[in-house]
């Protein structure tokens, strides 16, 4: 930041080229880049840094020491013939990363109103977060990940690079999916699904172990995991089976009540 930018902006290290609706609440130490637009009803929060070209629409709340690369579209209106611009809402978590290009829509009024990407997100270049969609913390999308409106993923799945997900679709905890699938069905907790369409793969052996998951669960998950996906059972034999036969940790019982809950069925 050049002298004269910090004599313009003692408090805040904005370029003056950025445009920014005075109603704007901007707390300190945030940096905002070179032809940058923030709305008017955004909330940015402490130690953010949004890089030039962005645009932050109304409505908008950014928590603290988040990081947002040049080109990103954050907050606009949702892309469904159904909304008429009534006030709907995006918020981002703290520490979250947002790369070049990505697009992260606001929610709509008859899908709940919000759109929430959690804690520690990293969405990279090109991907897309529609109306309405939630993201738990530690989320990964990579490149071009495309999420239609109204999918849950939960803490710490990855997505892979050109994924698509079919609106409504609910990814669990833990899970990963491969690179150019396309998922149609629920995704349970702890999994590996690819291909198209997307099918299980196994357990995700190895962000399990990067997340330091105990031997004794992750054996239990397996015999959960085989119980339901490899032996033709039904959902409500394999729920019986698996509580008969499977000790009742409370990852067990996730796995458990994500497949039993499921609306629009889990993918096998």
């Amino acid at each position: 930041m050049t002298e004269t930018n910090q004599q313009i902006h003692p408090i805040h290290p904005i370029h003056p080229t950025a445009i920014i609706d005075p109603s704007a609440r901007i707390d300190e130490n945030v940096t905002i880049g070179p032809y940058t637009i923030v709305k008017g009803d955004v909330t940015i929060g402490s130690g953010t840094t949004i890089g030039p070209h962005c645009t932050i629409d109304d409505h908008v709340t950014i928590g603290p020491d988040c990081n947002i690369f040049q080109y990103a579209s954050i907050g606009g209106a949702p892309q469904d013939l159904k909304f008429h611009g009534e006030t709907t809402h995006l918020t981002i978590g703290r520490g979250t990363i947002i790369r070049e290009f990505a697009t992260v829509n606001r929610g709509t009024g008859f899908g709940g109103g919000l759109t929430a990407v959690g804690e520690e997100n990293y969405l990279m270049a090109y991907t897309h977060v529609a109306h309405d969609c939630k993201t738990g913390k530690g989320v990964i999308l990579a490149n071009n990940a495309t999420l239609a409106g109204h999918i849950e993923i939960g803490n710490y799945a990855t997505i892979g690079g050109l994924v698509a997900i079919h609106q409504f679709v609910k990814i669990g905890d833990y899970a990963y999916i491969g690179g150019k699938s396309a998922v149609v069905k629920d995704i349970p907790p702890f999994v590996i699904a690819a291909g198209d369409r997307a099918t299980l793969h196994g357990l995700n052996n190895v962000g399990l172990k990067r997340h330091n998951f105990d031997t004794p669960v992750v054996r239990q998950l397996k015999k959960a995991y085989r119980i339901f996906f490899r032996i033709g059972l039904t959902v409500t034999q394999a729920v019986e089976r698996t509580k008969a036969e499977v000790e009742q940790l409370p990852e067990v019982v996730a796995f458990i009540e994500f497949i039993k809950n499921s609306n629009r069925g889990v993918t096998r």
